[in-house]
């Protein structure tokens, strides 16, 4: 039996697919999906996975409760135990006592309580569950290395050193001439929104020189754009230099090699010019694939051979049928999730999509070195290789 706020008629905020009936989701005219929270605990949906190499950066998600509060021990438990919230209230007041009762032994006491009766208002009983337990920050890495090399790669952007130091960002080569750094703006004391530590900018500041060194084209890679990345919150005696958007832009502006910084955070496609003297680069946001339009976006580099580069991009929907059919396979729910998501109320679905000028673009920039030492030449045998292993990823993958 599906034990969640999907299934319970007190989450009148959330779509019960069973029953939808009584809540906001019911009111608005969302469908009744029986057999859809049943199928969820008992049919596997195999994944067809990604045929080309991936990467992974922190998103507020994967280091906080909601995205918004830090971890304590309170909430690990919670995660695991036999009581489940279904208000936010509930969640906000538990992850709130969590912080005060660090200091406060009347109120573990009265939590402690509060948990053995199951009297804590909006909380419901449900079946304790070690699997539910909540990753620390190495151990989210470490999932990185459970994969296969092919497409790869093994940790998707992490290595070993950011398992035995514990630091959560890392560079490497995607192509022979473009560098990718991956970093952590996360603020894992508390809020949504980022900023970036002192030691990751100043660690990016050494990498920038020795790529504009090495002539490498520069992509920045983060969870966060820089409409949000102003959160400087810290634990109290803690004295940590955070640095906001405009340090952070003016920092890439140094660096011509810089061509592009991508993220997402807002949940919507937009796109933005960052200038300073007679350089620059292209800030490119894309939507989320948790609501409406669910797309993804290609990048790609072209050398104009004229002293120009473009940033050639386009959005991209879910290879699934525009109305959901009856299997439950992974195209169909693919179908009901996009079709639930373009009638969501609460907000304006098309006002994610961005304008035109936010999707299938060509973005100019001025080259940042002599690009004639990349050749023709090279990138055939670029693009040969990746061909031969996106072919032989095809023959190996389970039909």
């Amino acid at each position: 039996m599906f034990e969640g706020v999907q299934a319970w008629p007190d989450a009148r905020w959330a779509y019960r697919p069973d029953d939808p009936s009584g809540g906001s989701f019911g009111e608005y005219g969302f469908p009744a999906l029986p057999r859809l929270l049943s199928d969820a605990i008992t049919t596997p949906v195999e994944s067809v996975g990604l045929p080309v190499p991936w990467y992974a950066v922190y998103g507020n998600y994967d280091t906080l409760l909601l995205g918004t509060f830090g971890l304590s021990s309170q909430l690990h438990s919670l995660a695991v135990g036999s009581e489940k919230s279904y208000t936010l209230q509930a969640t906000a007041t538990s992850a709130l006592a969590g912080y005060a009762s660090t200091a406060s032994p009347l109120q573990r006491m009265i939590d402690a309580l509060g948990v053995q009766t199951g009297t804590r208002p909006g909380f419901r009983r449900v079946t304790a569950d070690p699997q539910r337990y909540l990753f620390q920050q190495r151990e989210f890495m470490a999932e990185h290395f459970n994969t296969t090399d092919a497409p790869g790669p093994i940790g998707h952007g992490f290595t070993q050193h950011n398992l035995e130091s514990g630091e959560t960002w890392w560079s490497t080569d995607m192509t022979p001439h473009v560098r990718a750094f991956g970093l952590d703006t996360c603020n894992a004391v508390a809020g949504a929104d980022g900023a970036v530590p002192e030691d990751q900018f100043d660690w990016l500041r050494e990498q920038l020189a020795l790529a504009q060194t090495q002539k490498k084209l520069v992509l920045i890679l983060t969870h966060h754009n820089s409409l949000t990345l102003e959160n400087r919150a810290q634990r109290p005696g803690v004295n940590k230099k955070l640095y906001g958007a405009e340090e952070f832009v003016d920092l890439l502006l140094e660096y011509p090699v810089v061509i592009g910084w991508l993220n997402g955070h807002t949940h919507q496609n937009q796109i933005l010019a960052h200038r300073g003297g007679d350089r620059g680069f292209w800030e490119i946001t894309t939507a989320s694939c948790i609501d409406f339009p669910q797309q993804q976006q290609t990048v790609e580099i072209v050398d104009n051979r004229d002293g120009t580069l473009s940033l050639f991009t386009t959005v991209l929907d879910h290879a699934s049928p525009i109305t959901p059919g009856p299997s439950g396979g992974y195209l169909d729910l693919a179908s009901q999730s996009r079709e639930l998501a373009a009638n969501d109320w609460a907000e304006n679905p098309l006002m994610r999509r961005g304008s035109a000028l936010d999707r299938n673009t060509e973005l100019l920039l001025p080259a940042p070195f002599d690009m004639q030492a990349i050749t023709d030449g090279s990138l055939e045998r670029q693009h040969l290789d990746e061909h031969a292993r996106l072919l032989s990823y095809q023959q190996r993958a389970p039909r």
